[in-house]
């Protein structure tokens, strides 16, 4: 089994690194590093982002929590196409109009030096935390089917995997990833499409019989009126779907960059809305394949690890043999590969466009700089991820998915007051307002648990960006009109 998914990595790395020379041979420099030479198909970048939408560790929890919160994560996927109309409709006729390479240089515009630096450390911060995150679990989950069985060391797993991302990454970025992530979007849906007709087969199902039995479960349910205090309430996981597509990938420089990368604003526009729309049944997918392990393990007595993440990696390894097993192999390493590349990318071009205003340094200077800081960017994401593993492996993850989510907060209202307000602010005084936001926001969400037993969800990024809104408001100054806003 080893020696097979080992196969499967080599021959996948080797594709993608045949697609980073095609693409890298003719143009190499910052231009096609960061936006693709803006050359990119709109609808090869909308095949991509559905798989950087996806990682990793989407592509095991998904169907996993299905046994504990039924297919009720559908109304948070339905509420995440209009908020994908808003950023095609409102943010990104506003990068397009600035001719922006990081989104944050809209803080510059609008408010000020101060503004612009905390809006994109607040970006790389979420950014490294989350994606190390990610890709850590995936890179577990392949060291104990694997590199376990041949002792060799986790650190020394971790380095290869990142240094094969950094190799198809580090000469053309954003213009190589259009395209490795087109790929792997395929391969991700190729994978789940194969899983699910194998586990139906496992069962003696025809397509009728998937149906039939996807329909009739007692975890079909996807709608929750009744229960208010739930976090699965529909209306907190409708809006909240809004706000989190607005925030982490409207106000996100990694999904944001892709779409830079297209040659008109329509072509961005059509890549988001249908992007969006595929996102849709994507999701349902998942969540089907959940139900149909479910009634597989009922129907031959198999005994469900009990961290519901373990589902598919248990059953693909050890129930459903080797052509799932094949097809999960690749699914996870599509889904995590195509987040950690656009991760590392989209960091990159942020700390030299954002922090070291590469893009007034000309020539071979700009590029040797941006090679440097992508190599350093690899190593600080290989020390995340130690960290992480550090401290504990998975029992923290959730928390630090968590502590990510809130730097969105700050994000928010920064774009929000932004946007559609006319009020000039001190912009010296908005990193203290972005990071008390996010602390204000936990000593609610910690007093509404205990005073009131309610539990806060993903409002809580709502709440976030209200209390830097609140805050901007105090540091609101005699205006001389707008400098850069909707119109």
């Amino acid at each position: 089994m080893g020696i097979t998914i080992l196969i499967i990595i080599s021959v996948y790395f080797a594709v993608l690194l045949l697609i980073s020379h095609v693409v890298s041979k003719k143009d190499s420099n910052n231009d096609a590093f960061f936006l693709g030479n803006k050359k990119s198909p709109w609808y090869i970048v909308a095949i991509g982002m559905l798989g950087d939408s996806i990682s990793g560790v989407t592509f095991v929890s998904v169907p996993g929590m299905v046994g504990q919160f039924d297919m009720t994560y559908m109304q948070m996927v339905l509420g995440f196409f209009p908020g994908y109309l808003i950023v095609a409709f409102v943010l990104l006729p506003l990068y397009y109009k600035l001719n922006l390479t990081s989104i944050y240089g809209y803080l510059q515009q609008r408010f000020g030096l101060f503004s612009y630096k905390t809006g994109a450390s607040f970006f790389i911060l979420s950014r490294i935390v989350g994606a190390a995150s990610k890709l850590y679990l995936i890179v577990l989950i392949l060291q104990t089917l694997v590199f376990d069985q041949w002792h060799i060391p986790f650190y020394v797993t971790v380095i290869v995997i990142v240094a094969l991302i950094w190799t198809y990454t580090h000469r053309s970025g954003m213009k190589t990833i259009v395209w490795t992530d087109a790929l792997q979007t395929i391969c991700l849906l190729a994978a789940l499409g194969l899983i699910i007709w194998q586990v139906a087969s496992k069962m003696g199902f025809d397509i009728s019989q998937v149906a039939d039995t996807i329909r009739s479960s007692k975890h079909s349910r996807i709608f929750v009126f009744d229960d208010w205090v739930s976090k699965q309430n529909f209306f907190k996981q409708f809006f909240s779907g809004i706000l989190i597509v607005i925030v982490m990938t409207g106000l996100d420089q990694n999904m944001m960059q892709k779409n830079l990368t297209c040659k008109t604003l329509k072509d961005a526009q059509k890549n988001m809305v249908s992007y969006g729309f595929g996102f849709i049944p994507m999701n349902y997918l998942f969540l089907s394949l959940g139900i149909l392990l479910l009634a597989f393990a009922t129907q031959y007595g198999i005994m469900l690890p009990d961290n519901p993440d373990q589902i598919l990696p248990v059953l693909a390894t050890e129930y459903l043999g080797m052509p799932v097993l094949i097809c999960f192999t690749i699914g996870i390493i599509a889904a995590s590969f195509s987040n950690a590349d656009s991760a590392l990318t989209s960091l990159t071009t942020s700390v030299c466009v954002d922090l070291l205003n590469v893009e007034k340094k000309e020539g071979e200077e700009a590029k040797k700089i941006r090679g440097r800081v992508h190599l350093l960017v690899c190593i600080v994401f290989l020390l995340v991820i130690f960290f992480i593993d550090h401290i504990n492996q998975t029992s923290i993850l959730d928390t630090i998915y968590k502590a990510a989510s809130y730097t969105y907060g700050p994000l928010l209202g920064l774009f929000f007051f932004g946007l559609f307000t006319k009020i000039n602010i001190r912009d010296r005084f908005v990193p203290v307002v972005c990071i008390f936001a996010p602390l204000l926001s936990y000593t609610l969400e910690y007093t509404l648990l205990h005073t009131l037993d309610y539990r806060v969800g993903y409002e809580i990024l709502l709440l976030n960006g209200l209390f830097t809104v609140a805050g901007l408001f105090l540091l609101s100054r005699k205006s001389n009109g707008i400098k850069v806003g909707l119109n």
